[in-house]
């Protein structure tokens, strides 16, 4: 059964249009989730929406959306006020520029979509305005309203229809100075740093997502199964942490240990550069 659009509108290029849906392009409903149940009875958890203060449950027609202002002070705001300032939904992506993929900083991207024409009518100036978009190289710029808020969207091709990834605003994405300038300059020796690459060579490989491996979701499947088959379960020990050793030599025992691949890849692997003496090597790794 296919799945349900999350949107459907029209996609606008100046004056060339055509109607469109978004599905969202990317799901977590595959993964294990768990309720909440009564060890004893085995029965579900609900909750109930109660007073803070009193303690007496409240009816849902009595639930407003409340802005704290103070420690316990709320601005409370009705369905109405809000509205006033809800974004009409125009249903239409207007594209307002195109912009160099290259400079969309990835910390700016949010939530992916695919986009399809909806239904036969418009389907040729679907085509032409994902054509115009490939030819250019270029990623279309518009805004899109889902639950009465804007959205910014970022629109590209891919196959024989588009992808559209939602923007964050500027005032989403935190500033990495506040992070990073701290990290104090550290002068990296040339010996260590020859080292590092060769094992960064020999890792080198192609994304493949379907080398990923989720651990955590296969281990609980098989949690599931023997929980089933009344198996008993055993909590697994615990690694002992690695000591703390120079890193020097845990640059260059990396390297033997990289330096021995299966024999069918040992003749891509190129040869580390000999590494010179440093002062640095009595440094302990961090």
């Amino acid at each position: 059964m296919a799945p349900r659009a999350y949107w459907k509108g029209y996609l606008k290029l100046s004056l060339v249009s055509c109607p469109i849906a978004l599905f969202p392009a990317t799901s977590e409903r595959e993964k294990i989730n768990f309720h909440q149940i009564n060890k004893k009875t085995g029965n579900r958890i609900k909750y109930r929406k109660v007073d803070a203060e009193s303690g007496d449950e409240v009816d849902s027609k009595d639930i407003i959306k409340g802005y704290e202002v103070g420690k316990g002070e709320y601005l409370g705001l009705d369905p109405e006020e809000l509205e006033a300032v809800a974004i009409e939904s125009k249903r239409v992506i207007d594209i307002d520029e195109f912009v160099p993929k290259r400079e969309i900083d990835e910390l700016y991207l949010s939530n992916p979509y695919y986009i399809v024409p909806d239904g036969e009518v418009g389907t040729q100036a679907f085509a032409v305005i994902r054509e115009a978009i490939k030819q250019e190289g270029m990623v279309a710029i518009g805004k899109v309203v889902f639950t009465s808020r804007e959205h910014i969207i970022a629109l590209e091709p891919r196959g024989k229809g588009m992808m559209g990834v939602t923007l964050r605003y500027p005032y989403e994405v935190r500033k990495e100075e506040d992070y990073f300038d701290e990290i104090p300059d550290e002068k990296v020796p040339k010996d260590m740093l020859e080292l590092a690459t060769h094992i960064v060579e020999t890792k080198a490989g192609h994304f493949d997502p379907d080398k990923f491996d989720d651990r955590y979701e296969d281990a609980l499947k098989d949690l599931l199964k023997k929980k089933q088959h009344g198996e008993k379960i055993e909590t697994p020990r615990e690694r002992t942490p690695a000591k703390v050793i120079n890193l020097m030599d845990a640059l260059r025992r990396s390297v033997e240990t990289e330096r021995r691949p299966p024999a069918r890849q040992a003749t891509h692997r190129r040869a580390p550069k000999k590494a010179g003496r440093s002062s640095a090597r009595h440094k302990k790794a961090g």
